[in-house]
């Protein structure tokens, strides 16, 4: 098994989905992306992650509605991703952070270096 924590990103840009895991790999992290709020689920029920970031505005729902299948399979910090500045929202929701996009990729490493305790395999 592997030590380097994994990161589910749910994001339904594909620019944005593309250019964030490929900084985040390259940083060393592990990194499954969703598009959709459906495939980040089903993600979550074949995987373990140690962080998940996600997208708030999707095509099929809220990033909002990824929490509850996270919360199921452990303590997974998560992360809210949106371009909307509502801090109080995100943490009402369950997200233990909160990234108004633009994003500067600085504060997301920073983030994803101190959320991410790998759980146990």
């Amino acid at each position: 098994m592997s030590d380097v924590p994994h990161i589910l990103l749910l994001e339904d840009s594909v620019d944005a989905a593309m250019a964030l895991s490929r900084l985040l790999t390259r940083s060393g992290f592990r990194v499954t992306v969703a598009g959709t709020l459906n495939a980040a689920i089903r993600a979550v029920e074949e995987h373990e992650f140690d962080l998940a970031i996600a997208d708030l505005a999707l095509p099929d729902g809220s990033g909002v509605d990824l929490l509850p299948a996270l919360r199921r399979r452990g303590a997974t910090p998560a992360v809210a991703l949106t371009g909307y500045d509502d801090v109080d929202a995100s943490r009402a929701a369950g997200f233990c952070e909160h990234l108004t996009k633009p994003i500067q990729f600085s504060d997301l490493l920073a983030l994803a270096r101190r959320l991410c305790v790998p759980v146990s395999r």
